[in-house]
């Protein structure tokens, strides 16, 4: 999963520094099909914690 990071430098590499997608993916060690999905959004990751519950909800039923 890419980080708001890896999103910012991938972005950044291919607009500003004009480098290309394969180059970008062996500089960070990813695949080119990841460079491309990044590329594709022009937002950021979004991160969401999925609900957990707590311990009490068994018993409030």
């Amino acid at each position: 999963m890419i980080r708001v990071e890896g999103w910012a430098e991938i972005c950044r590499l291919h607009r500003a520094e004009q480098v290309p997608i394969r180059a970008i993916a062996l500089y960070l060690g990813i695949s080119k099909n990841t460079a491309n999905r990044v590329l594709s959004h022009d937002r950021p990751p979004k991160y969401t914690r999925p609900l957990k519950g707590s311990a009490v909800d068994a018993v409030e039923v």
